[in-house]
């Protein structure tokens, strides 16, 4: 009897939470990215406004610098933390290539994959 390649539905589903578990995390720091952004603007506003001064929001500057390099850092890292769990989806996916089978009265084989002869390269001296 005949039998077809079968998916691991289990360990498709682990890549899947892996990969959804990476791209929540890159959303969340985009987000906290977004709110050092908008609290430095506020500063910058405040002193539009006259209500802080120069000095004290170039004294913020310095920690606010820190604080997006580490979140960019973070994002990249979770970039390429995703993008290994795509390259492991992708090659998960490869295994799962259907097997080709010859049908006749007598029954089934294994089929379509020909076998291809290799010449030996022979090194120069």
């Amino acid at each position: 009897m005949a039998k077809e390649k079968m998916m691991d539905q289990s360990a498709f589903e682990s890549i899947l939470k892996d990969i959804t578990a990476s791209a929540e995390v890159i959303r969340s720091r985009q987000d906290q990215k977004q709110a050092v952004l908008n609290d430095f603007d506020k500063e910058r506003q405040r002193l539009k406004q006259g209500k802080i001064s120069k000095k004290a929001l170039k004294s913020s500057v310095p920690k606010v610098r820190k604080e997006l390099m580490r979140l960019n850092k973070d994002i990249r890292n979770n970039i390429r933390n995703l993008e290994s769990v795509a390259n492991r989806a992708k090659k998960f996916a490869g295994h799962q290539t259907p097997k080709s089978f010859i049908v006749s009265t007598s029954g089934f084989a294994l089929g379509g994959a020909k076998t291809h002869h290799h010449k030996k390269h022979h090194k120069k001296r």
